[in-house]
């Protein structure tokens, strides 16, 4: 996966904000203002999703490409490295799984978090 496919993917998922909160080259992407993916822009390597403390160990254990992301709580944070042999598909997959993660655990007022899972049920997510 390169740097445009991602952002692509991320800014398809609905009502996903993008910023660079950190510095010039850290790129987030966000719903409901919860960071749910993060990169650099200048050396893209490696993309920070969230994850199920659960799962993201055994994605750890099965995958050589997906370790504790760097700068994150490792226990919730995975980091996939984007020049290795997954898929763009499953790199997707794991993209979008964070962003319903995050959606459902962390995006809060409850009414704004009902409104995006409405709209998802409604429009669907991309794959």
């Amino acid at each position: 996966m390169d740097l445009i496919a991602l952002r692509n993917y991320c800014l398809s998922l609905p009502l996903t904000e993008e910023s660079t909160p950190f510095d010039q080259t850290t790129l987030v992407y966000k719903v409901g203002g919860k960071m749910y993916a993060c990169t650099d822009m200048a050396a893209f390597e490696v993309v920070a999703v969230k994850c199920d403390p659960d799962e993201a160990v055994a994605l750890r254990e099965r995958y050589p490409e997906i370790d504790g992301a760097r700068h994150f709580d490792k226990r919730h944070w995975n980091g996939i490295r984007t020049d290795g042999d997954l898929p763009d598909a499953f790199i997707r997959q794991q993209i979008r799984n964070s962003y319903l993660l995050v959606l459902r655990q962390n995006v809060t007022p409850r009414a704004r978090r009902e409104e995006i899972l409405r709209y998802i049920a409604e429009h669907g997510l991309p794959e």
